[in-house]
């Protein structure tokens, strides 16, 4: 097995709806805000190489939404699927497999893009299952109104009809996947049933933290978005999470973090803090 980073893009939201009721005063010690309150996000995926198996975990924005949608996010850089992959000598015509931990458009969006006259949608990896769980495909296809703005059915509908979705059962909150390689934890603070990968690699235990845990600077404990559906599962997730990840020193690699990409955790009097911060280049040398 092999994993390669692979940086879709970058973007920026607004540093109170990442942080919920923390103050700005304590949350721009870590992540700071520009003049609109925006702080650097990143949307960086993982890809395993197993086999002949080529799974890509989350696929980033996507470029198909309006350019309304997108003064949005103010996506800045020039990262792409498709540049990251090439850079690794892959293509998106390689990916046998696509693990969304959910559905939200800032972590699916790259999986549907526009057809090439533009007058519809096709799956933008086309040898590839799509991988959910049908409790959080019925969530999201289904939206409650809190979420219905980061469910977007022009990134969902098409994997259906494609014919390329598929659902892992879930008999408990934890599972290994046999056909994924990798290990499961559902929660469902954040979202209703968010699965987080958890991989044996080279000796350590490499979590791909999603949005159980966005950035470096969400580690204290109530620092919970205020885009979560659940904040108080979300607290009681995150405690014990992140206590298993210090009794037995996981990596966690952060997909929203613009500028720490792995890190671990000690233990401290005031709970689980960080550690040190991580390239994944130089944690995991291929």
């Amino acid at each position: 097995m092999t994993l390669y980073p692979i940086e879709t893009g970058h973007f920026k939201l607004d540093g109170g709806a990442m942080f919920g009721v923390v103050p700005k005063t304590l949350w721009q010690r870590s992540n700071p805000a520009d003049q609109n309150n925006m702080i650097d996000i990143a949307a960086t995926s993982l890809l395993i190489e197993n086999g002949k198996q080529l799974i890509l975990i989350d696929t980033g924005l996507g470029n198909k939404q309006s350019e309304k949608f997108f003064s949005h996010y103010h996506r800045w850089g020039d990262h792409s699927i498709d540049s990251s992959l090439k850079k690794y000598g892959f293509h998106r015509d390689d990916i046998t497999d696509v693990f969304m931990t959910h559905l939200h458009f800032d972590h699916c969006g790259g999986s549907i893009q526009w057809n090439k006259d533009k007058t519809g949608y096709e799956p933008a990896f086309k040898n590839a299952k799509f991988w959910t769980n049908q409790e959080h495909w019925d969530w999201a296809t289904n939206p409650n109104d809190r979420e219905k703005a980061s469910f977007l059915k022009e990134n969902l509908i098409p994997m259906q009809e494609s014919g390329q979705l598929n659902f892992l059962e879930r008999s408990k909150n934890r599972h290994f996947y046999k056909n994924m390689g990798f290990e499961v934890l559902f929660v469902d603070g954040h979202t209703d049933k968010q699965m987080i990968p958890i991989i044996d690699y080279k000796g350590k235990k490499l979590v791909f933290a999603a949005d159980l845990l966005p950035t470096a600077g969400h580690i204290p404990l109530p620092y919970v978005m205020g885009f979560d559906t659940r904040p108080l599962k979300t607290l009681d997730e995150k405690k014990l999470f992140l206590d298993e990840a210090v009794a037995n020193d996981y990596y966690l690699f952060l997909e929203h973090d613009a500028h720490n990409e792995v890190i671990n955790l000690q233990h401290t009097e005031k709970g689980a803090r960080l550690n040190s911060t991580f390239k994944f280049s130089e944690l995991f040398t291929n």
